[in-house]
């Protein structure tokens, strides 16, 4: 080494440090550091275009929102420690990467605990969200290529799967919840129906209402025709004896007409007995009765068919736009480009401690 560089040397030893720092770290990146092969993947989430009766400005609107929080949540099961185990568990990834890499980047030990294995795990998995484009971006580095594209493939299928049961959890307990409410629905319906049934055959009415309503027409007819011959007798009295054939015809026909009201009248209101109001009022109020449950079968009917519907539409399929890759030559690490920023950082860190030595020299004299 020339004097005058090891006198520099010796004056500013943080450059010498800075330097033979730079030295090891471009020797581990260029000669050490063992070669990744990366597979690449980029997917979307797409649902069925299932025809839903109702259509609002509301579910256009809020169709990229939802879209985006799934992506976001496909993202964070693929970084999970879950997904972790199942790549394990089928790939076995604490072998792979304990055998392979070089000191720094290898997985040391392949019986870490699973915090560790984690952490580990999410220095070699990247997945980005593209939010303009909204689409997932996923990244795989391992040691062998045949590696890096069954871990990718599988990433996918996995989280298909788990974005097809999380849709499906809550619309399936919705349905299963309605099919049973189904059941005492429509036993209600069948018991409010034959309840009415039976009450007609007791009476042997139809409809107890329509008949009061008759009766209700014959008692006026019957009113008219009696104040008509009321009028009759009341126009003969002026002129005829009271023993008159004809007058008396007349009474005879009013009184007749006076107990066939009464008569009528007693079919519809009586203090006790099965009156017309009365089998009518209790008829009223099991119709209603049958009335509600249909309706309300019907309504759970509809219900049942559009959670259906939902449940359809909440499907979500991983849409791969970019399948797999299997790499065919390492890209990682980048070596240029790590060892060019360790450096720019190194000097500039080397430059700042000179300032302060300076400083603090200037501060001494």
């Amino acid at each position: 080494m020339p004097v005058s560089l090891r006198r520099f040397f010796n004056k500013s030893p943080q450059w010498a440090i800075a330097i033979l720092a730079i030295l090891l770290v471009s020797f581990y990146w260029f000669v050490w550091a063992q070669e990744r092969y990366v597979s690449y993947a980029t997917v979307v989430l797409e649902s069925p275009q299932v025809a839903t009766p109702e259509f609002n400005l509301s579910s256009l609107m809020g169709g990229g929102a939802g879209n985006t929080a799934d992506l976001l949540l496909l993202r964070e099961h693929l970084l999970s420690v879950d997904m972790l185990r199942l790549l394990d568990e089928q790939l076995n990834v604490r072998q792979h990467y304990s055998e392979h890499g070089d000191f720094f980047a290898r997985l040391r030990n392949p019986d870490v605990p699973i915090e560790d294995l984690h952490k580990y795990y999410l220095r070699r998995v990247d997945i980005e969200l593209d939010e303009y484009a909204g689409v997932l971006n996923i990244q795989v580095q391992a040691y062998t290529p045949e590696f890096a594209y069954d871990m990718a493939s599988l990433l996918l299928k996995a989280g298909e799967d788990h974005m097809n049961q999380m849709g499906h959890r809550l619309a399936d307990e919705q349905v299963h919840f309605l099919e049973r409410q189904m059941v005492g629905l429509e036993e209600r319906f069948r018991e409010t129906r034959a309840q009415l049934l039976e009450f007609q055959n007791e009476y042997g009415l139809v409809s107890p209402t329509a008949t009061v309503e008759g009766i209700n027409q014959v008692v006026a007819s019957l009113e008219g025709d009696l104040a008509r011959l009321q009028a009759q007798r009341n126009a003969l009295a002026s002129f005829q004896s009271t023993q008159s054939a004809e007058l008396r015809q007349v009474e005879r026909n009013i009184t007749a007409l006076r107990d066939q009201i009464e008569e009528q009248r007693d079919r519809l209101a009586q203090a006790t007995g099965n009156s017309l109001n009365r089998v009518s009022s209790e008829y009223q109020t099991l119709e209603l009765q049958a009335q509600f449950a249909q309706e309300t079968y019907s309504n759970a009917l509809a219900v049942l068919e559009n959670t259906r519907l939902e449940a359809a539409r909440q499907l979500k399929q991983v849409s791969v736009l970019q399948s797999p890759l299997f790499p065919e030559y390492p890209t990682e690490p980048n070596r240029l480009y790590n060892s060019s920023v360790f450096a720019i950082i190194t000097i500039f860190l080397a430059f700042i401690f000179s300032m302060i030595l300076m400083i603090i020299k200037d501060h001494r004299d």
